[in-house]
Parts: C-alpha cells; structure tokens; sequence
C-alpha cells in the first residue's frame, strides 16, 4: 500500500475541503437557521468566476485491478509493443494541440553562439560555482542551493537566502537546465546567463554588487588568470562572472546511465514488468505525456496545477508575477523528471513527497473554486485543463512509480575544486612544467 506522508495528507484533505466549499457562501446563524446544503447531484458541475468556467471536481472510484492471469497477459502484450522503436510505441494519450515529443535519449548540449564553450571557461566556472565569495555576506555560493551531493538541489521545502533568510519557493535541481527554454519556477529568465546574474543580485538570495564581486575576485592574481585563460584577457565583470558559470551549468546533465536509457538502447530486460507496465501507464492513461514529454521529461513551459494558494497565507502568483496577465496566475515550470526520486522534495513550494505527488495527479489535483466575493475576480486562477481525474488502482500508482525510478542514474561524487585564497595551498593544482628551445 502506498504511503502518503502526514503533511502531505493533509494537505490533500484541505485541498478536498475547499474544492467542495469555497464556492458556497457562509450561512448567517445569526438571523436565519442554516440551509441545507445541496446534494452533490444537485451542485452546479461548472462554477463561474470573472466569466471564465471552473469544472466541480467529480470523485471517482479507481479502476478495477486486473487478475494475476490477465495482467500476466497484458505484460507480454506490452513486451512486444515496447520492444519496438520508439516511433512504433502506441500513440500518446494527450489533449488536442499539445506539441508533445517521444520520450528519448538526450541530445548534445547546444551552447549559445553569444557564450561558446570552452573547457577553460566551464572550469572557471566551476570555482565560481563554489566559491562564497560571489555572496555579499561571503557565505553562500551556488552550490549552497545546488549542492552535488544532493543531486545539485538542497533537499530542502524552501531554500535559505541571505542571513539565512526562508525563501517562499523550493530551490529545484539544476541537473539538464541547458535543455530548458526558461529558468526560475515562474519563468523570469531566458537563459541560465540571465538566471545567474538575478540570483547574485537578488537581495533575498546572494545579495552581493557587481563591485563587490569584481572587487574579491580581482583580488586573487589566480582568478585573474583564469580569466585571461577563458576570456584571452584578465578583465573581470559580472557578465563574465555569469557566462562562466552558465558554461559550466550546461555541463551538468544526465549521461544516459540510467536503466530507462538502457531500454531505449535496446537492453528491454532493463525494465521489469512493473516498470514496463508504468511506462505504458506514463505514456497513456496517466496522461504525462501532455506536460513531461520529450527526451528531458519537460515540454519546458508553464502550467498552474492549483497549487497557487491564491488569497490564502502561502499564496504564490507564479509567472504571473513576470507577465502581470491574467491567465499566468499559478503557473510554474515543468520540471524534468530524470533523476526524480533523488531530487524529493516536489513542487514549487516544496511541500509534497513522490507517493503524495501521484495521488493528487491521479485525483486530478486540487482545485480552488471561488468564495462569493471572489466571484468578479478577474485574477482567480484556473487549472490547467489538462490536469482529470485519472481512475488509477494501487498497482498502477505502484507501476508508474517504478517507472519514475528507473529514470535514476547512478550518483556521481563531485569534488568541490581548489579556490584560490580560500582552498589550502596544497590543494592548489599542479603547474604544468615549463619548457624552453634553449639547449640545457
């Protein structure tokens, strides 16, 4: 049986709460005994708010299981569907005008034409990524957020900020963000160059000023070196900063060690039936495939899930802070699913562990309707129509689970690199020696 954990239970009951009564107005006891309230059959299955429709929930009961002998069936049928290439897997199930991609092994890293890559210049950046010094207090570095040894998250709900400040949203893995076309939960950046720079300048993040950055690092003739290695000169700024740390995130990604990328080469007895069966499930009746498609699980795009909390003590407007339009109220990025199980905890918010994340998928997640006066709101917002109510069994959330999991690879151990004036000399590394034509 699946476990859903204690915060996450009961968020789900509150979620189920205000689906069933936030669009019903209090009763006042004061003057008048309290109406009964309408049979379920009785509800309006569309609610209105600023004219735009949000559909009731509607409860259904999960599908039956299929019998030892009948399943043992459908797993031979689904051995012999799969054991084919790709463009000969059954059709996705997915709502009309979803530009969706097979699921896939991942391309090469494509670097900007305005930022090239070069080794110098990812291995630049890899001190930048763990050097403090890049933080006004000269305490947090990238990897304070996105730390290796946590699959380059923090394992955190919330990451911590400046002066250990608790910042609203969950701090996401930046493993394959060089395959994404917009970064932040809510969209704000359109590269990780973009990316880099707001967080070194966000007052609640790294809180630090370009002169400042400029002024610590000029300071250590090694950096200026590696500057002049990466950049054919020593001048350093924070465009520099930024590009050499964008270089060497675009090096962070998936290497293609993961049991789920074996299948796709061929190996077929890399997914046990279970894992098989979730695929199938992933691909089809669980609906994936409309947002977490492609070979980087992700279509890249923003979608509200209803979990903006709109006008409650955690209410996050997502991209529509960016945009300021309407229809972006409670809208964050996809995130990629590979390496899934170790990047816990899930969503914007961080609030939800993986066993909780399914059961509210396959309820159709939460959705918020309007109180009264909410009901001329022009900004309420409205779940994406592609999240349904799923009908999904035990086994079948255990099967797609154990297909998430096979999207795991196996955990590499990075070592943080020398820093200079920070790091002991001896860890400095080893000088090349010098050669000269001169006869000795």
């Amino acid at each position: 049986m699946l476990r859903i954990p204690r915060h996450t239970a009961a968020t789900l009951t509150l979620l189920a709460a205000l689906s069933i009564t936030a669009a019903l107005p209090a009763a006042d006891t004061a003057t008048e005994p309290a109406e009964k309230k309408p049979a379920e059959s009785e509800r309006p299955n569309v609610v209105f708010a600023a004219g735009r429709a949000i559909e009731r929930p509607k409860r259904l009961a999960p599908r039956p299981e299929r019998s030892a002998e009948e399943r043992q069936s459908w797993i031979a049928e689904l051995r012999a569907l799969y054991s084919q290439s790709p463009d000969k897997w059954p059709t996705p199930h997915v709502d009309e005008g979803v530009e969706w991609r097979e699921l896939g092994l991942l391309p090469e890293v494509v670097h900007p034409e305005s930022n090239p890559f070069s080794q110098a210049k990812a291995d630049l950046g890899k001190m930048l990524f763990f050097d403090p010094r890049l933080s006004g207090s000269g305490q947090i570095a990238c990897a304070s957020c996105h730390d290796p040894d946590l699959a380059w998250a923090d394992g955190r709900v919330n990451a911590f900020g400046h002066d250990r400040f608790k910042l609203h949203r969950n701090a996401p893995t930046i493993v394959n963000t060089a395959y994404y076309d917009v970064l932040f939960w809510d969209g704000r950046a359109g590269s990780l160059e973009e990316q880099a720079h707001a967080v070194i300048l966000n007052p609640l993040e790294m809180n630090a000023t370009e002169e400042v950055v400029v002024e610590r690092l000029n300071a250590e003739p090694e950096y200026r070196a590696a500057f002049a290695n990466a950049f054919c000169d020593e001048t350093i700024t924070l465009d520099r900063v930024a590009q050499a740390l964008a270089t060497f995130e675009r090096t962070i990604v998936t290497t293609g060690r993961s049991r789920f990328d074996a299948f796709l080469r061929g190996k077929h007895e890399a997914l046990s039936d279970e894992a098989l069966a979730g695929l199938d499930l992933y691909r089809r009746e669980a609906r994936c495939m409309n947002c977490h498609h492609g070979p980087n699980f992700s279509d890249s795009k923003l979608h509200n899930l209803g979990l903006s909390y709109y006008g409650r003590k955690y209410e996050d407007l997502g991209q529509y802070q960016v945009t300021k339009l309407a229809e972006d109220v409670g809208r964050f990025r996809t995130p990629t699913l590979r390496n899934i199980v170790a990047t816990r905890p899930y969503m914007h918010n961080g609030l939800f562990e993986l066993e909780g994340v399914l059961n509210m998928y396959n309820a159709g997640m939460g959705t918020l309707l309007p109180k009264e006066h909410q009901l001329d709101d022009p900004l309420f917002p409205i779940k994406s129509p592609h999240l349904k109510p799923l009908r999904l069994n035990k086994q079948d959330l255990s099967d797609l689970r154990a297909f998430l999991e096979t999207l795991s690879e196996p955990r590499l151990r990075i070592r943080p690199p020398y820093l200079p004036g920070l790091s002991p000399a001896s860890e400095a590394p080893a000088k090349e020696a010098e050669t000269s034509d001169s006869p000795t």
